[in-house]
């Protein structure tokens, strides 16, 4: 029986019998009703608790279980980042080791390049040496040679080899054409081109025309300089005229066009000439 219906009947007894009960039976059925309310009383509150605790519970599972869902995508989440950084890691070992593939390969180019450059450099040091060994120190302050890629430039100014406006070669010229001549002899399969330039100063001479004739004029009179006086062979040689067209230098001061009037002559080795310069140059670079 339910504590209520326990409650109600006892209420119900004691009226019934409270007219014929002594005063000592009634006091003690009225204690075991108060007690009973009591306990009533105890248990509803209980029977609350239980029911606040049942929802309580209710909610912290519902909550448990979203937090479950959630705990699950996450992991799914993280798994596929994970997979997709294997993924991009094995390809970027893979790119790396390319990197380090061709960094190797320029390397061993620029090794290359820079054992080039030395022999070239060395090879020119020794075709220069070669060139001036002739020369006087005056000589050398009037002649300006370089090498650029194997190619050997003399450059003459125009007022160490002609007059003003003329392509005769003066005498004064003479004693240092010998000595490049000689030079030339040295190497005798060597190709020689002579090549005549000017400032863009027009001249004025009946006989020639312009700077393109002064300049193809005094290259072909140091050709023939070099042929008859100096014996080279003339199928070595070529005269050409630049003109004004091959400045050097700023041509809108003195200094300027006094460097573009020159005659250049340049020296072109064959291959196993150039290279047997090696053994040929003087051990002492001062020479």
């Amino acid at each position: 029986m339910k504590s209520r219906d326990i409650i109600i009947f006892a209420v119900a007894v004691s009226v019934a019998l409270s007219g014929c009960v002594s005063s000592k039976k009634f006091a003690a059925l009225q204690a075991e009703n108060d007690s009973l309310k009591k306990d009533y009383n105890v248990s509803q509150v209980e029977l609350a608790e239980s029911r606040a605790m049942g929802r309580s519970l209710e909610s912290l599972l519902e909550e448990a279980r979203k937090n479950n869902e959630e705990l699950k995508r996450n992991y799914v989440s993280l798994q596929k980042s994970l997979d997709n950084s294997i993924s991009q890691n094995t390809q970027g070992n893979v790119n790396i080791s390319k990197l380090v593939d061709e960094i190797n390969a320029s390397n061993r180019y620029i090794q290359q390049l820079v054992q080039a450059k030395s022999k070239s450099d060395s090879l020119n040091l020794a075709l220069t040496t070669n060139l001036t060994r002739s020369l006087s120190p005056d000589e050398i302050s009037e002649v300006n040679i370089k090498v650029l890629k194997g190619v050997v430039y003399i450059s003459l100014a125009d007022n160490m080899l002609f007059k003003s406006g003329s392509y005769e070669v003066n005498s004064r010229a003479m004693q240092t054409l010998g000595k490049i001549a000689k030079i030339i002899k040295d190497y005798g399969n060597y190709d020689v081109l002579v090549e005549g330039n000017t400032d863009p100063v027009p001249i004025n001479r009946t006989n020639i025309r312009n700077n393109w004739d002064l300049s193809a004029l005094r290259a072909s009179s140091i050709v023939q300089v070099l042929q008859k006086n100096f014996g080279i062979d003339p199928q070595r040689l070529t005269a050409a005229g630049r003109g004004e067209y091959n400045p050097i230098a700023d041509n809108s001061t003195e200094p300027g066009r006094q460097r573009n009037r020159r005659t250049e002559i340049i020296i072109t080795p064959k291959l196993d000439q150039f290279l047997d310069l090696i053994d040929k140059a003087p051990k002492d670079s001062s020479i």
